[in-house]
């Protein structure tokens, strides 16, 4: 498993950065992006490992519960608008493999036969929402912040509205789609992207997973089959066309002044 983490905490390849570390004890695979100073974001190399991880975790016969958690002060900063930026601009180049490549994440999340539960104690920003609302379950801590930032940089949440738009209301839906603004934990509990809001993760994390652990491995697999039928679907009928209209908004001139725009720590003309 290239690049990924295992139980001694050396990369499984031996070679490559570790980007997101994989440990399996007590019946629980602990996935963890680990990417801090790149605020985890999904980079195609952080998307591949954490691919890897839930494809490992999936075949392993004792892992009955997945965790997704993250260092640093952020679970997911969304794209990696450096590497968006640096190639060429061009929607049947490397920015469309990548807007696959995302939603075949989302889809190995969704579809994993195993309950996932995200641990988030930090910020949670556009595709980042995407892997939260992906999983089955979701504790969020103090420290949690979430907002779709997308159309602020011109593009939107293409991809990842197969996650998130069954997890909020309609009207919810519409604001942090349009708007960008950001929202707390208790929000989040309040519109239905996380589970619970806690003061302590860790400790939330372990009730859940020994509420699952009650679960017969069978049952947890065809239970989670009747929630997420609806998602699955409609990743069999849109997530191609998402992936090509991501792909076409990251390519153009608006995407690039918007990403460039801030990295540079700037505005973009629109907002000047």
């Amino acid at each position: 498993m290239s690049g990924v983490s295992g139980t001694s905490g050396t990369s499984a390849s031996g070679t490559g950065e570790t980007l997101v570390r994989y440990e399996a004890a007590g019946g629980v695979a602990t996935v963890t992006l680990d990417s801090p100073a790149n605020r985890n974001a999904l980079s195609s190399r952080l998307v591949a490992q954490l691919h890897a991880g839930l494809q490992e975790a999936a075949a392993d016969p004792g892992v009955r519960v997945v965790v997704l958690g993250h260092t640093g002060n952020t679970f997911c900063a969304g794209a990696d608008l450096s590497e968006a930026t640096s190639g060429p601009v061009d929607p049947e180049g490397p920015v469309a493999g990548r807007a696959r490549a995302l939603a075949g994440l989302l889809r190995a999340l969704v579809e994993l036969p195993k309950p996932v539960i995200a641990a988030v104690d930090g910020h949670v920003r556009a595709g980042g929402m995407g892997l939260v609302a992906a999983c089955d379950l979701a504790v969020a801590g103090p420290a949690a912040t979430f907002a779709l930032t997308e159309a602020r940089l011109g593009v939107a949440p293409s991809i990842i509205s197969l996650t998130v738009l069954p997890r909020l209301t309609s009207r919810a839906a519409s604001r942090y789609f349009l708007t960008g603004e950001k929202f707390d934990a208790a929000r989040a509990e309040a519109l239905g992207l996380v589970t619970l809001a806690a003061p302590d993760v860790p400790a939330a994390v372990a009730e859940l997973v020994a509420a699952l652990r009650q679960g017969s491995p069978q049952g947890l697999a065809e239970s989670k089959k009747l929630v997420t039928a609806g998602v699955l679907a409609a990743f069999d009928a849109d997530a191609d066309a998402l992936a090509s209209t991501s792909a076409r908004l990251f390519a153009s001139e608006e995407a690039r002044e918007g990403m460039t725009a801030f990295l540079q720590r700037r505005p973009p003309t629109w907002a000047e």
